[in-house]
């Protein structure tokens, strides 16, 4: 009766949209003004320890267990508890510390390589169930309403490319290269030299592939090693969603990394998940399940990292409508191999990888987290680059 009471009083401030909720016992309780899209049943009661210090996580592994079922959208529903100000998911004061100190300590480079690989080795089966055929697992550049995702994701390799406004015969350098598609474009299409370092073995291993079948091993190398272990300097420099993953404690090694392994006034085009907010930086559940060892850090602490490196600013964009887009196309996707995805992981495993692509499109759309690429110098900022910004988007004009 008290949980009830409890969760009752949650609630019923926790959505700015209306909302019915089944309780265990049966009973329907509706919240909020109009008629509700979405349906919320919890079947069993849920731990309000827990939820008091961790909510993301208990909701989640309840809506795993399906310990609560959502009937309507889980995106509209996250985006909805984000868009109201106590919310339990806006208010983190009673588990922000925890997480800080729990969540944010330093990675070693076997550490990096557990948790990278974690994720990304699953297998190369699973992505290419819902990605693109360009296994492009990052925000998309959606320079037309109207683009595939395919398109989209090639058109964000050119628009890096783009903004480096590499020249041909240079070397450049991808920072986590992924499955190998802006180094195989770089060199194809911009003439560049190019070296990827992936700390996954399903991506090396497919990118070498790829490589070879492309007749490409004179122009593209990939090393299957921790970035930090580079011993060569280039003129540009990708890391396109890495400084995620380094942790809190190594981003100032990150950022001055970059800068070490950049020429004297070389460029450097850093994509990545930050916000534009202060906030704990981490999820318990995205930390459990999903991105062992992440850190997202706000803007201030990148650019002060960036500062500290010798790095000059040349360009900031923020991405977040785009990376909003991508999760619903990559959800679309998902949702049409579900039941695969349930005979051959179980269903646990499933309707966590739904919920964290729905969870994070809500979290986009809500502007709890953003997207920005940083074009930084080491150097006097825009050394060799045009006057105006125009250069960055010409492909987008002719296209």
């Amino acid at each position: 009766m008290l949980q009830k009471k409890v969760l009752n009083k949650l609630l019923a401030r926790a959505f700015n949209i209306p909302v019915k909720v089944t309780y265990w016992d049966g009973k329907t309780e509706a919240y909020g003004q109009g008629q509700p899209d979405i349906h919320i049943t919890f079947n069993k009661k849920l731990d309000l320890k827990r939820m008091a210090k961790v909510p993301t996580l208990e909701l989640a592994e309840a809506y795993m267990r399906r310990d609560i079922e959502i009937d309507g959208s889980i995106q509209e529903l996250v985006t909805a508890a984000y868009g109201q100000s106590d919310s339990f998911l806006t208010d983190q004061s009673g588990f922000t510390g925890a997480l800080l100190s729990k969540f944010t300590s330093s990675h070693d480079k076997e550490t990096s390589k557990e948790d990278i690989q974690s994720h990304y080795d699953i297998g190369n089966d699973f992505y290419q169930k819902w990605l693109d055929d360009t296994m492009t697992y990052s925000c998309a550049y959606w320079a037309r309403d109207d683009m595939t995702l395919e398109e989209a994701q090639i058109a964000k390799v050119h628009h890096i490319l783009d903004k480096l406004n590499s020249q041909p015969g240079k070397k450049l350098l991808d920072i986590g290269s992924g499955w190998g598609t802006l180094i195989i474009t770089a060199a194809q299409d911009y003439d560049l030299e190019t070296y990827g370092v992936p700390l996954s073995e399903e991506q090396y291993n497919y990118t070498i592939q790829r490589v070879k079948e492309l007749g490409l091993e004179d122009k593209v190398h990939v090393m299957l090693k921790d970035y930090r272990d580079i011993e060569q300097q280039f003129d540009y420099i990708t890391s396109v969603g890495t400084f995620e993953h380094v942790g809190k404690d190594n981003l100032a090694e990150y950022f001055a990394d970059v800068a070490k392994y950049l020429v004297p006034n070389g460029r450097a085009l850093i994509h990545g998940i930050t916000g534009q907010h202060y906030g704990a930086g981490v999820d318990p559940f995205i930390e459990k399940y999903i991105f062992p060892g992440g850190y997202i850090p706000n803007v201030i602490e990148n650019m002060t990292h960036i500062m500290d490196a010798g790095l000059q600013l040349d360009d900031l964009e923020p991405l977040r409508r785009h990376y909003q887009k991508t999760l619903e196309h990559w959800t679309v996707n998902y949702h049409k191999v579900y039941d695969e995805t349930v005979k051959e992981y179980g269903e646990q495993f499933a309707r966590m990888w739904d919920l964290y692509l729905q969870a994070c499109a809500a979290s986009f759309e809500a502007g709890n987290i953003d997207i920005i690429q940083f074009l930084v110098t080491k150097g006097p900022a825009g050394h060799d680059l045009p006057m105006s910004r125009a250069y960055m988007t010409v492909r987008d004009n002719n296209n």
